[in-house]
């Protein structure tokens, strides 16, 4: 039986509410809706005026599940959609922003249980304002020796000129952003980034990789700095991801690092984090004016 829910002044039908999501762990769409609930007013901050890609699992994460970024018709009106330019072939794709916790309810009412956010706003969507490097560790490695590269990787950032904040994925690894002032286009910042992980792999070569290949990459950890492109994403602040144990991606201070894994907040305790915690990424959009990115070669 359908149940009704009120947020920011709309009605949203929770449908299915007792549909098992998380099997493994018996958390259900009303357990996901709730999740949802309590971390909006954080989350939001991180999603308002960006493009979203949805990742929705309508039978649960037992199944594949589907990405989607063309708004679907049915959206109610309240639900801001902006048309977005293909980059290299004619069209564009109306992609949903998550500008209010009752736009996020309803999105998790239709099983969207990961949230993709762009890297840039949609009032420019050519100058990013966040540059992303994903620490991607194959299996095996030790969670001391991922946790020593992130703090090596963040210090690269601070010599660059960039304030570095860390974000436990809710996968495999750690995300390193940080905030710029959206003076250069995805192409400048992504060669920029791209450069600073080819110095770290080339003063660490049996540690760190940019290859690309995953055949060739060895029981190296993966710098990965594709996201920095028009038209990627990365996994948004305080959404949770689709695998055992609901984890969620959880922004970071960074002396947390050393206690804490990549899963380690998700469904079941990311409520009690946020009552005893503010997010520590709170006003990221503030240090812009005090960050820069420099000119690749520049460092």
């Amino acid at each position: 039986m359908a149940e009704q829910l009120e947020i920011d002044g709309r009605q949203i039908e929770l449908s299915n509410p007792d549909k098992v999501f998380y099997p493994e762990d018996g958390y259900r769409k009303r357990d996901v809706v709730e999740y949802f609930r309590s971390v909006a007013a954080v989350m939001i901050a991180h999603t308002r005026s960006k493009p979203l890609t949805l990742r929705r699992f309508p039978d649960g994460i037992a199944s594949s599940g589907f990405f989607q970024k063309e708004a679907s018709d049915h959206f109610p009106d309240w639900v801001r959609v902006v048309t977005v330019p293909q980059r290299g072939e004619p069209g564009a794709v109306h992609h949903v922003v998550a500008d209010d916790a009752a736009t996020v309810l309803y999105l998790a009412n239709l099983a969207c249980l990961e949230f993709h956010v762009g890297l840039s706003t949609v009032d420019d969507l050519d100058r990013p304002i966040l540059a992303v490097l994903d620490l991607d560790p194959p299996d095996g490695v030790e969670l001391a020796e991922l946790r020593a590269v992130v703090g090596r990787m963040c210090e690269r950032f601070r010599d660059a000129g960039l304030s570095p904040r860390v974000q436990a994925t809710g996968g495999h690894g750690f995300h390193i952003a940080a905030p710029l002032r959206a003076e250069r286009g995805f192409d400048e910042v992504r060669s920029a980034i791209r450069e600073l992980a080819e110095e770290a792999a080339w003063d660490e070569p049996q540690r760190l990789t940019v290859e690309q290949r995953k055949a060739k990459r060895g029981d190296r950890i993966f710098l990965d700095t594709n996201r920095n492109a028009y038209g990627q994403t990365m996994i948004a602040p305080y959404s949770l991801r689709a695998r055992r144990g609901a984890p969620a991606a959880t922004p970071l201070d960074l002396d947390e690092v050393a206690r804490v894994t990549p899963q380690s907040y998700g469904l079941a305790n990311m409520a009690r984090r946020l009552a005893q915690k503010d997010d520590p990424w709170a006003g990221l959009e503030n240090t812009r004016s005090g960050s820069d990115f420099p000119h690749p070669g520049s460092s």
